[in-house]
């Protein structure tokens, strides 16, 4: 049996804690109304003003930039127009960065949010594969892996909490949850948004998100009480329910994963829509779930125990790292490159965002997710070095944090991006919660479950 130690434990509270105090510093911080966003824009922009104030009009230039603006409309209403429409635009434009600094924590919190939660739900997808596939090599694992999912209750948790308080417009994450933004007449009224609102609806998505969470939780828990139960019996009959409850898992999972990621993250940017979109998100959580697979089971493996994994179980996980990172890669270019090679506009504005406004993200994701754990993981020798696949692990997982990073905040906070107190807190307080629930349900039963029909070819299992 594992114990959890004190140190790890503490570890996982402090976390927590400087997480939650982040945070919260985070909204404390954002700023509260439009005097504030003009004043924050100031103090950013006081190098410009200072070389600007060096340039100030004398009187007589402004006398003659005055003239020539009155000489162009023959009347000086011209230039009384030219400077409304001057503030109107500034002030339109202080109230875009103001919504999108208020957006700012929430969206920080949304994406660690979904990105724990997906984690432990890529690790049950793998797991259900195994159980379909009757895999040989990975039941001395199953224990791990239900370990990480252990996460998926408390993660679907607070992220339906999330999605409720989107709903009741306490945040802004989703522009098409806005009030009047399907009503004709209104000044919120939007076409594109309108003619989708008979599946965007928050009614019809909340129930969705409901049936979503409900049915891979029930999975999860179910499985999980089958392998046990395995355990105790004297055949194999909860090890076939559990081979039968897992394939209409992966029936139910590969729809639900593609509406899924339409409803909460597509729709974060509802002008714009992709048919490759629920293969590439399932591509990101699906190689995190993994990573921590291999993750969690090195570190067992330091403290002794799993006694019966060797190099070759790391190995395997390590060749499925690398296998779904290039697939993720495959997936990340076909989409790319077929909207960039269509060169539709309301396509195209995707990417251009992402390109212009969030070029170190955007390309930084790809060395982390495909040219680093490539270049590293090729070598088959290097998939049995612990060092190097903690190494590789970890760089994994930051780079999908990444990537759905970059899936959610250009639609959320625009170009009033960078990762600061609000990111870095999130990201810790996530962590620390991840960690005290895995390793908490990884020390409530054996690590061994010891009357799976495969576990001698398991423990034996050398290449």
């Amino acid at each position: 049996m594992y114990t959890f130690s004190s140190k790890l434990k503490t570890f996982s509270f402090v976390l927590m804690a400087v997480g939650l105090l982040g945070i919260g510093y985070g909204f404390l911080t954002a700023p509260k109304d439009i005097q504030a966003v003009e004043a924050l824009l100031a103090a950013d922009s006081h190098g410009e003003h200072a070389e600007a104030k060096q340039g100030v009009a004398t009187p007589s230039q402004n006398s003659e930039t005055t003239h020539e603006v009155a000489s162009v409309g023959k009347d000086k209403e011209v230039a009384a127009n030219h400077n409304v429409k001057v503030d109107t635009e500034h002030k339109e434009h202080l109230e875009h960065v103001y919504h999108q600094l208020s957006n700012k924590p929430w969206a920080a919190l949304y994406v660690a949010c979904i990105f724990f939660m997906l984690l432990s739900l890529g690790t049950l997808a793998f797991y259900a594969i195994q159980q379909v596939a009757q895999a040989g090599w990975s039941p001395v694992l199953f224990r791990v892996m239900q370990g990480i999912t252990a996460y998926l209750p408390v993660g679907s948790l607070l992220f339906f909490v999330f999605l409720l308080l989107s709903g009741f417009h306490i945040n802004h994450i989703f522009i098409w949850l806005s009030e009047g933004v399907t009503k004709l007449g209104s000044e919120n009224y939007d076409k594109i948004i309108a003619g989708k609102s008979g599946y965007l609806n928050f009614p019809f998505w909340i129930v969705r998100a409901a049936i979503f969470l409900l049915g891979w939780n029930a999975y999860r828990y179910f499985s999980r009480k089958n392998c046990l139960a395995q355990d105790e019996s004297d055949d194999n009959s909860f090890y076939k329910k559990n081979f039968n409850i897992s394939a209409m898992f992966l029936v139910f999972f590969i729809v639900t994963e593609s509406i899924m990621s339409w409803d909460w993250i597509m729709s974060i940017d509802p002008h714009w829509s992709s048919t490759l979109f629920g293969w590439y998100v399932f591509a990101s959580f699906f190689v995190s779930g993994i990573t921590m697979i291999a993750m969690v089971t090195i570190y067992l493996k330091s403290k002794g125990y799993l006694e019966n994994v060797n190099s070759s179980h790391i190995h395997d996980l390590a060749k499925f790292m690398f296998g779904i990172s290039v697939f993720w890669t495959y997936l990340w270019f076909s989409q790319f490159m077929l909207i960039w090679y269509a060169n539709i506009p309301e396509e195209i504005t995707y990417f251009v965002t992402r390109i212009q406004v969030y070029n170190l993200p955007f390309f930084g994701a790809v060395v982390m997710n495909f040219l680093f754990p490539v270049l590293i993981l090729i070598n088959t020798d290097f998939k049995r070095i612990t060092w190097v696949l903690v190494m590789a692990g970890t760089v994994i997982l930051l780079g999908h944090y990444v990537d759905f990073f970059n899936m959610i905040m250009p639609g959320t906070v625009g170009g009033s991006w960078f990762i600061g107190i609000s990111e870095i807190a999130s990201v810790l307080f996530f962590l620390g919660l991840f960690i005290f629930v895995v390793f908490t349900a990884l020390s409530k039963a054996p690590l061994l479950p010891k009357r799976n029909p495969y576990i001698e070819e398991s423990k034996h299992f050398h290449y």
